[in-house]
Order: C-alpha cells, then sequence, then structure tokens
C-alpha cells in the first residue's frame, strides 16, 4: 500500500482543497478543457447496444486508438453513479488510453446517458450481473489481446465487483482499476450526510430528473409524485428499496454492494485501486481495513477530494496517470503472471 507525505500526488495551495477537487472533477470549467479530447473521442466512436443477458441492454460507445498498427488492450471505462459514457472525467481518462494505444469502451450504466428507454426496471447498485454481462459481450464482439475494466466512484464499485466474477463468467480480465470506489455503501451514504449539504443536494438533483425521465418512458410503472421533493437521499433510497428492489430493507440493499473487509479477499483478477484520504463522500476507515490478496495494489493521496486528484487547472488528473500505469504496467507483465 501506498499512503502518506511520499505519494507522488502532491497538489499546492487552494488544490488541497478537497471540496474543490471534488467540484472541479466534473466542472463545466473542466468539460470546456476536455473539449478537444471530447472531439477526438466521441467523433470516432460507434455507439453499441449490448445484450447484456436476462433481456437487458445496455448502451456503449466503442473507439480505436489510430497510434499503433495493433491495440495494446481494450479498456471498459465504467462512470459513477448519475455520470455517463461522456462525463468529463471519463472523457480525460479515455482519450488519454486512446494516446497510449487502448482502445476505449465506455459503458452506459442502466438509466444512465440517454438509455432510460432501454430497460423497464429502474437502476440500482445491486446490478452487477448486467454488468458482468456487458463486459462478458464486450469481450465476445471485440476479442481484444487484452481485457481491462476501471471505473470511478459507483463505477470503481463496479469494476472491483465484475473483477471478483470475471473468472466464473469466462472474462479474461487482465486487470481492474477503481478510483474513489464505494467500498462500504453505508458508510459511504453517512458520509455525505454530514458532508457540505451542496454533495446531497447534487445527486439528489440528478437523481430526481433521472427517475422522471423514466417514468416519462414507463408512465404505468412509476409514478413520479413518489419521489417527492422533500425527501432526502436516506429516505429516497430507502423508499426505491422498498418498492423496487428484492431487498426489502435499506441495509440489505446497501449489504448488497458492498465490498469492504475480506469480501475481495479471494480475486483472482489483479486490482489497483486509488483514494483520497481526504474524499468528503467515501471514508477512507475501510480502505485502510481492506484486504487484497498479494496481486493487487492500493494507493491512499492524502489529498485528491472524491475523484478529483488535479494539481491544476490545466485539466489533466493523476487518476488518469493512475489508470494509464496500471494499464501500461498489466500489459508488460506475462498473461497469468498474477494467477
Amino acid at each position: 500500500m501506498t499512503e502518506g507525505a511520499g505519494h507522488p500526488f502532491r497538489p499546492r495551495g487552494l488544490f488541497r482543497n478537497p471540496h474543490l477537487q471534488s467540484v472541479l472533477a466534473s466542472s463545466s470549467l473542466r468539460r470546456a478543457l476536455a473539449r478537444r479530447r471530447r472531439t477526438r473521442l466521441d467523433g470516432q466512436a460507434e455507439s453499441l447496444i449490448l445484450d447484456c443477458g436476462g433481456g437487458v441492454r445496455l448502451l456503449g460507445l466503442h473507439t480505436r486508438q489510430n497510434r499503433l498498427p495493433q491495440a495494446l488492450g481494450l479498456a471498459v471505462l465504467l462512470h459513477g453513479w448519475e455520470g455517463s459514457a461522456r462525463s468529463t472525467y471519463l472523457i480525460h481518462v479515455g482519450a488519454r488510453l486512446l494516446d497510449e494505444g487502448f482502445d476505449v469502451f465506455r459503458l452506459n450504466l442502466r438509466d444512465h446517458g440517454d438509455t432510460h428507454h432501454l430497460n423497464p426496471e429502474l437502476f440500482h447498485s445491486c446490478r452487477i450481473d448486467e454488468v458482468v454481462g456487458a463486459v462478458a459481450a464486450v469481450q465476445q464482439r471485440f476479442a481484444p489481446e487484452r481485457l481491462f475494466v476501471a471505473g470511478f466512484s459507483l463505477g470503481g464499485n463496479f469494476a472491483l465487483r465484475v473483477a471478483l466474477r470475471a473468472p466464473a463468467a469466462g472474462i479474461a480480465l487482465r486487470r481492474a482499476v477503481a478510483v474513489c470506489p464505494v467500498l462500504d455503501p453505508a458508510a459511504g451514504l453517512a458520509a455525505i450526510e454530514r458532508a457540505p449539504w451542496f454533495y446531497q443536494a447534487y445527486f439528489l438533483r440528478k437523481w430526481r430528473r433521472s427517475l422522471q425521465r423514466k417514468a416519462q418512458h414507463f408512465p404505468h410503472l412509476f409514478d413520479v409524485s413518489d419521489w417527492s421533493h422533500g425527501q432526502d437521499l436516506r429516505a429516497l433510497t430507502r423508499r426505491l428499496v422498498e418498492r423496487h428492489t428484492e431487498y426489502g430493507t435499506l441495509d440489505r440493499y446497501l449489504d448488497g454492494y458492498s465490498i469492504a473487509g475480506d469480501r475481495l479477499a479471494a480475486l483472482r483478477v489483479p486490482v489497483s485501486i486509488l483514494t483520497a484520504e481526504d474524499d468528503p463522500i467515501i471514508p477512507v476507515a475501510p480502505f485502510r481495513a481492506l484486504r487484497l490478496p498479494a496481486h493487487s495494489r492500493l494507493e491512499i493521496a492524502p489529498h485528491g477530494g472524491h475523484c478529483g486528484f488535479l494539481a491544476g487547472l490545466a485539466g489533466r488528473s493523476y487518476a488518469e496517470d493512475f489508470i494509464a500505469r496500471e494499464l501500461l504496467g498489466a500489459v508488460a507483465e506475462p498473461a497469468g503472471a498474477n494467477g
């Protein structure tokens, strides 16, 4: 584990503020700085709807690299909750990986991006089977020499759970990378409630907008009046769980996608995890208690906020350096070296 003052990410001045880091990560300023990268990534992208099994369909964007005669591998990128395949942080990372010689597939989770019409049932965080199915479909369609998955926040949680299930699903995953992943959802929900008000307001605004779009496509299944403006994030999540999942209680649901403690100890696929000690909404304590196999890596930076890791306004993030480094390192290792 890499942690403390010796960590290579060392922001200065205002960029040591975790809230500035967290807000800038998905800000309109950083989105504007990514315009050239976005044009390159989206301009060459092929939009595909994947059959993920069980009648589930998910949409993703596939972009081929043109730097090398043959791609180093294919990286499936997963956004965070209420993000999308076109989230700013995925644009930056995707463009960086193209520059390094990787093909990139940016997957929209259910009901994210413009995909609310594809499946009648609501998204929730325990829907891991369809994400595993999507990665398997990507492998089958493109048959990459090396396959990777990387995700941010809730997408990082999904990436790590995909790594857990990959061998049984027949997915030849070389490495998974997660930036500020949700490890303990109950602790994460409590952290959002303790954080400054604008974090909860941000998620509630985006989630309610998503639910309204879902109801427009499936008015016979959802009554928008159920999701009143007076409810906080905990109450709204409890309503989702009780009405639209099989988990029954909020505690059972949150435990259903927890990967804290020793739940990653049996990993056969190597994973690399980056988080920040000052992340306002993902507590650091579960990372220090995490049990990982010897082939996996954990970095805890003193600063970085939630998925920020920005050294300045130029837009480049240590997170994209981390992902690129870990994938390039996996390319250099012989297949099965960590198995």
